[in-house]
C-alpha cells in the first residue's frame, strides 16, 4: 500500500442543510483531508462551515462548479497531494467509496478513477438515463473507450491529472474532460460505488437546465474534445 497523501475537494453552493452530514462522512470513514469550497453561497453554508471549525475556502463570487473544482485542484498541487478527489456536498456519495478510487489508483497505475452507479449495475430505462446514455455512446464512438457514468460527481484524479487541470483553465469536472483526458493518453478507469438521493435541497439542473447541459456536452465532446491533439507528455 502507497502512503499517498490525499485530499478531497468538496464543492458547495447552498448546501446548509447537507454539509455538515457530509464533511462527518468523510471523517469518520476516512483518514483524508478534505477541503470545502463554497461558491458564494446565498443560504449559510458558510456559517455553518465555520462554526463547526470545517477547511474552507469561500470564494466572494458565485463562480460555478468549474471554478470551484479549479481551486480545489490548485490547492491540491501548491500543498503537494498525491490524489484528488471530487466529492459533491449534497450527500449523495459515500465516503467509504473513496476509498476504492484510490485503491485502483495506487494498485492498477490509474490516472482517474471515477465513481461508476452501473459498472456491476444496469443502467435503468428511464427518460432520466437518456442523457447519460447518449453521452457514454458519444463518448465511446470518439475515444473507442466505454464510460459507464460519464456524469458522475465522484473523482479521484493523480498529480499527472491535477497538474493537466491546474494547467488548462477550460477543464471542468464534465463529461468532456474524460474525453479530453482519454485523448491526452491517461488512464481512466471506473470503479463500482453505491449512490443516495438528495436528502435536503434541489439540483440546480431542471428539466430544461438538464436539457442543454447534455446538448452542450455532446457539442462540446463532438466538436472541441474530438479534435483535441495529444499535448507533450505531462509528468
Amino acid at each position: 500500500m502507497k502512503n499517498n497523501q490525499v485530499l478531497i475537494i468538496v464543492p458547495a453552493y447552498n448546501e446548509a442543510l447537507n454539509i455538515k452530514k457530509t464533511v462527518k462522512d468523510i471523517t469518520d470513514n476516512t483518514d483524508y483531508d478534505y477541503i470545502v469550497i463554497n461558491d458564494c453561497s446565498t443560504d449559510n453554508t458558510k456559517q455553518v462551515c465555520e462554526e463547526n471549525g470545517f477547511n474552507l475556502l469561500s470564494l466572494p463570487v458565485n463562480y460555478g462548479l468549474t471554478s470551484g473544482i479549479q481551486l480545489g485542484m490548485k490547492y491540491a498541487k501548491e500543498n503537494n497531494y498525491d490524489i484528488a478527489i471530487q466529492f459533491d456536498g449534497d450527500g449523495q456519495h459515500n465516503a467509504k467509496d473513496t476509498l476504492k478510487l484510490v485503491d485502483e489508483i495506487e494498485k492498477n497505475d490509474v490516472d482517474v478513477a471515477i465513481g461508476s452507479r452501473f459498472v456491476n449495475e444496469k443502467k435503468p430505462l428511464t427518460a432520466r438515463m437518456l442523457g447519460s446514455r447518449l453521452l457514454s455512446a458519444t463518448i465511446r464512438l470518439i475515444t473507442f473507450k466505454k464510460i459507464t457514468d460519464p456524469t458522475s460527481g465522484m473523482r479521484a484524479y493523480n498529480k499527472k491529472a491535477i497538474k493537466m487541470f491546474c494547467e488548462n483553465a477550460s477543464l471542468s469536472p464534465e463529461p468532456d474532460t474524460i474525453v479530453y483526458m482519454i485523448k491526452q493518453g491517461l488512464n481512466i478507469k471506473e470503479v463500482q460505488v453505491k449512490m443516495k438521493e438528495r436528502e435536503f435541497g434541489e439540483s440546480y439542473l431542471n428539466t430544461f437546465k438538464s436539457m442543454m447541459y447534455m446538448i452542450n456536452m455532446m457539442l462540446s465532446i463532438i466538436f472541441i474534445r474530438s479534435t483535441t491533439r495529444k499535448d507533450k507528455e505531462v509528468k
